[in-house]
């Protein structure tokens, strides 16, 4: 009797110990500063890093290209980085925070290649979503 209360205590304690190792993807930009979002969005669009694309992209985002009057949803932008992955552009990249207010912010990326500018204009929310199971 005594066997079996301790096999099943030990048991229980296991299950309760081994569920508080539980993972749950946090979302790594949580509590990051705005310089710290740019530097993820500059290395996601110009290094090919997509590592963080689900963390900096609401729902709703809308990627609107002027030159050619194209518009991306979420989807259709992250699949777009997704084919750069790895791929580097070759320019000089600067971000500007235009204005900061409460948990708003709208920001300005430069990229500078040889023969044109590609200016990327971003408004940013901040937010306590996390994203779990993802």
């Amino acid at each position: 009797m005594k066997t079996t209360i301790k096999s099943i205590a030990t048991a229980l304690l296991m299950i309760v110990s081994l569920s508080s190792f539980a993972k749950v993807n946090a979302n790594p930009l949580m509590g990051k500063s705005t310089a710290d979002i740019m530097v993820a969005y500059a290395e996601a669009v110009v290094e090919g890093n997509s590592l963080l694309n689900k963390y900096l992209f609401t729902e709703d985002f809308t990627y609107e290209n002027t030159a050619n009057q194209q518009t991306f949803d979420k989807k259709k932008y992250m699949k777009l980085i997704e084919s750069n992955k790895g791929l580097k552009f070759d320019c000089t990249t600067n971000y500007q925070i235009l204005d900061q207010t409460g948990k708003s912010c709208v920001a300005k990326v430069t990229m500078d290649f040889e023969t044109f500018q590609r200016v990327d204009l971003i408004t940013l929310k901040f937010t306590e979503e996390r994203m779990e199971n993802q």
